[in-house]
């Protein structure tokens, strides 16, 4: 399946759901189990008109959804996605019928409309679209991320078989922005507020759906996305192959350090050239302070007493 940069959503598949805590973890819990179609849902007996990414039921279901126990917690999470624009939601006090819309639902996919059967999907079965861009709300807020959230950032992320990225017709890798998928840890640190050894931690935790490949000199890392759906299985290349085409694309040298060697030899220039060379020094001045035996002014520029001169080029005995 091609999944090019210029296309506005991504497929997520509902057996692979964001691991870990965090925001979007429940906001993709809730997406999988909106209703893909409109048409009446029943819960404990009631018959429900929804909308396409709507959800009508109770406050237990939605504990049962988000996997959680209490339902003060449930409604806090609610309440949170709410205000940062991801969904809108109604509680009934009296009935304490709720129901939920999914506000980034993608109503244009490329697949057939379903027309008849149930409205909503059964669990962990088919995919989800979503849009792209929904993980850059959390970055103009500020919000620091957890686990999910990179998760969920990284997979909205990624492009195959894109034109305009050789690396992504190797295995489905991840691109922030139009330019090149070249990462780094300090950059995804930035966008997460996460220290530097975190980011690793978490590559290293998610082996298994993201695989992390560092390039030669200070290129930074390329990020693969194992789990992604394609129409043949994804196989990792090999850290040969990644540096074979990165030099192909880059011009750089046939060693690994090649970059770093001429970066390191014009750093030796600029610093060759930014030493001032003078003439031999004729006469050395010393300020001294007041305190010394030896001196003539002392830190307030007053005269005390004239005692020695001292010379170069004129060495005195003992």
């Amino acid at each position: 399946m091609r999944c090019l940069m210029k296309f506005e959503w991504v497929k997520l598949l509902r057996s692979h759901l964001p691991e870990g805590k965090g925001l979007m973890g429940m906001w993709a819990r809730l997406a999988s189990r909106a209703a893909f179609r409109k048409g009446s849902a029943v819960y404990c007996g009631h018959i429900n008109e929804v909308e396409p990414g709507a959800w009508a039921g109770g406050t237990v279901g939605l504990k049962s959804i988000l996997g959680m126990k209490r339902r003060d917690r449930a409604l806090q999470v609610m309440q949170k996605l709410s205000e940062l624009g991801f969904i809108s939601y109604s509680l009934d006090c009296k009935t304490k019928k709720l129901s939920y819309t999914i506000l980034d639902w993608v109503v244009k996919c490329s697949g057939k409309e379903c027309m008849d059967g149930n409205i909503y999907t059964t669990e962990r079965y088919g995919f989800l679209c979503l849009p792209r861009t929904i993980t850059n709300r959390l970055v103009e807020h500020k919000y620091i991320f957890e686990e999910a959230d990179a998760w969920l950032d990284l997979w909205c992320h990624t492009v195959s078989e894109d034109p305009d990225d050789a690396f992504s017709f190797l295995s489905p890798c991840i691109r922030f922005g139009r330019d090149r998928s070249f990462l780094s840890l300090e950059t995804l640190g930035r966008r997460w507020h996460w220290e530097k050894t975190k980011v690793w931690r978490f590559f290293k935790k998610y082996s298994e759906t993201f695989s992390l490949y560092r390039l030669p000199g200070s290129y930074g890392c390329l990020v693969f996305n194992r789990l992604y759906p394609s129409n043949e299985t994804a196989s990792l290349p090999s850290q040969t192959e990644v540096e074979t085409l990165f030099r192909q694309i880059t011009g750089a040298g046939k060693t690994c350090g090649g970059v770093n060697a001429e970066s390191r030899k014009k750093r030796k220039q600029a610093d060759a050239i930014r030493v001032s060379f003078c003439g031999n020094i004729k006469r050395a001045y010393i300020s001294l302070c007041r305190h010394c035996k030896n001196c003539n002014y002392d830190c307030k520029s007053n005269y005390i007493s004239p005692k020695k001169e001292l010379l170069t080029g004129r060495s005195r005995g003992p």
